[in-house]
Order: structure tokens, then C-alpha cells, then sequence
């Protein structure tokens, strides 16, 4: 079991930064964690956009860069399991998936090798397996981090986004990614709690956390939640054909990316302009939302994470794709279950990192996190 692809023995000192290994790094070949891309990579030219502040932290002493981490082939699956450089340990169970694709991101800062880590959400790729591994990770907004560098899976959904062990952590991370970043000085207490089909533990666990942290909740119903997550699966099935379709052609990928690349190949144009259709009735569903709260609070996952041998439940059990397709930011943070902990998915208006993080701060106080 891997959680890194290539370890760096950084001299430096600072916060130790893990880099998701579709993130060009300078003299280093990018995998996107697949041996058919690594069989004819070469060392990156420059580093990708996104690694600047990084860049520049690095120099002044303030972190250091311990490596690339693994992931789920190419982004493109939500296990974390890769057959090519090993499945992440789960620092939690190592029973359990690690979850994707960000696995090696979440397993890095999980077990306490990196401080804080990089990764990509197209369609949950940084929340799952924060959820999975007990860490916090932020969805950023679409095109709020620069994706220069990034290895692309679908253009309209792609993020780039830190993980770390705490809301503090993640807040260090984006100040990386963004220097000057900062929590936002009072939290959203406007919360609209959405209810899904969730095991009754994790519901229970996340209105413990939401009332623990006093807030003003309104229960929610959105009508297009479901069709949004279909049409999102079209969409980044079609731009992940688009960008990776070479590949596939050629052979060589695990047979589940394989066969998920094919099916988006196969989505009709009809096919698409529903889909297109439906998103843009979930952003104006979403639209009409904010204006009368101001986050939305759900669970990341619906169940608790899967073991490895059943590993195909977890597609059925995330709840994030739709977030993605309307680019709007969510944080996900472990609350406490008295076992494995559940996972808060806190959901706001693009752009509204800041107050995000304000919000995930005082959740994570009140329950003792």
C-alpha cells in the first residue's frame, strides 16, 4: 500500500506540503497515478500555476514540499484504489477504501506525513476521501484556482483544493494557494440543512454538530439534486472521454477507468443537451437559494466508508458530484459518531471560501474536534 508516488527529502523547514500527483512539479514527471501515462512521461518544464505561492513559501523557509502522493487512476474513481502504484492505507481502518481520487492526499496528512496536502474535486475527488479518512478538504470554486499544470479530467468541473487534519490546516492551504487568504472574522449562522437518504448514524451525528454549534438552520428540499447528479455524471463522463480518450484507446488503464472513459464516449449529443439543460436548473434552483441562506449543510457521504472487497458501494453512497456542477465551494469536515466519524459537507455561494472555513472553525470548536 503507497500513499506516495515520489518522496522529496526537502531540507527546508515549515509546513510539509504533499502534491497530488497530476500536479506538474518542475523536473518531475507527472503520472496522473497510471502507468501508461508514466511509461512516456517526462520531467515537467515548469510547475503547474497553482504551486506558485507554494513556490514562494518554500523560499522564505515556510514549507517544504515532502512529495507527490498517489491517487485514483487519472481522477477518474472514487475508491482511491490504484493496481499500478498500490491502494493509500486508510489511516483510520485499513480495511477500508481510502476513497478517491485524492486518496494519497488524504492519507498523507491522515497518518501525519504531510501537514497540509494538495488534491483535485471533479466530481468529490477532495471531500470523499476526507470523509473516508477522517480529514478536512476544501472544494474550491470552479476557476477560483488556476488549473495551468493540471493534469485536465473535465474542463467544466475540474478544482484544485488543500486538505488537512484540521479547518486550521486547510485554512494554511489556501494561503498557499492563495496568498492572503484568511477566514473570513464572523461566521455564516444561516445554515440550510438538506436530508438525504443517510444512514441514520450520520444524520444523527451531523445535527448533533449543527446544534452544538448554535446555528440558525432551516430544513431544505431541492427539487433537482437528483437530476443534477445524473447530469453530472454525463458531463464529466463526456470531458473525461475528451481529455483522456488516447489513452484508452491504446490500453494499458485499469479496467474501471477503462470502462468508465468508454461509457462517456458513448453519451449521445441529446444525451448531453439534457444534461446541460438540467444544470442549468439546478444553478437557478441554487440561485434562489442563496438568497435566503447563506450555507447549505449535508452529509459528504451517505454511509460510512466501504470496505476494500466491496468497494464498488461507494459510488452510490457520495454526495457531492452535484456541487460541482453548479462550481460552487464546500468544505467537508469529520464530526464525531463515538466510532468511525462522519463527514459535514458545508456548501456556500461561489467564492465563498472565507466564510466557509469561519463556519467549519466553529463547528469543529463546538464539538470538541
Amino acid at each position: 500500500m503507497s500513499t506516495w508516488i515520489t518522496r522529496l527529502d526537502d531540507p527546508g523547514t515549515g509546513l510539509r506540503v504533499a502534491v497530488k500527483d497530476l500536479i506538474d512539479m518542475v523536473g518531475l514527471p507527472t503520472t496522473a497515478g497510471s502507468r501508461a501515462v508514466a511509461a512516456t512521461a517526462r520531467p515537467a518544464s515548469a510547475d503547474a500555476a497553482c504551486l506558485a505561492g507554494l513556490r514562494a513559501a518554500q523560499a522564505a523557509g515556510q514549507a517544504r514540499i515532502v512529495g507527490k502522493v498517489n491517487l485514483h487512476e487519472l481522477a477518474l474513481g472514487v475508491t482511491g484504489i490504484n493496481p499500478w502504484f498500490g491502494t493509500p492505507r486508510n489511516p483510520l481502518d485499513a480495511s477500508l477504501v481510502p476513497g478517491g481520487s485524492s486518496s494519497g492526499s488524504a492519507t498523507a496528512v491522515g497518518s501525519g506525513e504531510a501537514d497540509v496536502a494538495y488534491g483535485s474535486d471533479t466530481g468529490g475527488s477532495i471531500r470523499i476521501p476526507a470523509a473516508c479518512c477522517g480529514v478536512v478538504g476544501l472544494k474550491t470554486t470552479w476557476g477560483r484556482v488556476s488549473l495551468e499544470g493540471v493534469w485536465p479530467l473535465a474542463h467544466s468541473l475540474d478544482t484544485i483544493g488543500p486538505l488537512a487534519r484540521d479547518v486550521d490546516g486547510v485554512v494554511r492551504g489556501m494561503a498557499l494557494l492563495e496568498p492572503g487568504f484568511a477566514p473570513a472574522a464572523d461566521p455564516p449562522l444561516s445554515v440550510g440543512r438538506l436530508r438525504l437518504p443517510t444512514n441514520p448514524v450520520i444524520e444523527a451525528a451531523i445535527d448533533a454538530a449543527l446544534g452544538a454549534a448554535e446555528l440558525d438552520l432551516q430544513e431544505i428540499d431541492l427539487v433537482h439534486w437528483g437530476a443534477a447528479n445524473e447530469a453530472g455524471l454525463t458531463l464529466l463522463g463526456v470531458e473525461a472521454w475528451a481529455a483522456d480518450r488516447e489513452l484508452a484507446l491504446a490500453g494499458g488503464l485499469g479496467a474501471d477507468v477503462e470502462l468508465r472513459l468508454r461509457r462517456g464516449g458513448e453519451a449521445s449529443a441529446q444525451e448531453v443537451a439534457l444534461a446541460q439543460a438540467i444544470a442549468a436548473r439546478w444553478n437557478s434552483e441554487l440561485n434562489m437559494l442563496w438568497s435566503r441562506i447563506e450555507v447549505l449543510a449535508l452529509p459528504t457521504l451517505l454511509d460510512l466508508p466501504a470496505p476494500i472487497e466491496h468497494s464498488e458501494s461507494m459510488m452510490n453512497i457520495r454526495a457531492t458530484l452535484p456541487i460541482n456542477v453548479a462550481g460552487v465551494p464546500a468544505l467537508a469536515l469529520p464530526v464525531p459518531t463515538g466510532g468511525l466519524p462522519a463527514s459535514l459537507q458545508l456548501v456556500g455561494r461561489p467564492g465563498s471560501e472565507e466564510r466557509l472555513v469561519a463556519l467549519g472553525r466553529r463547528i469543529e470548536a463546538a464539538v470538541g474536534a
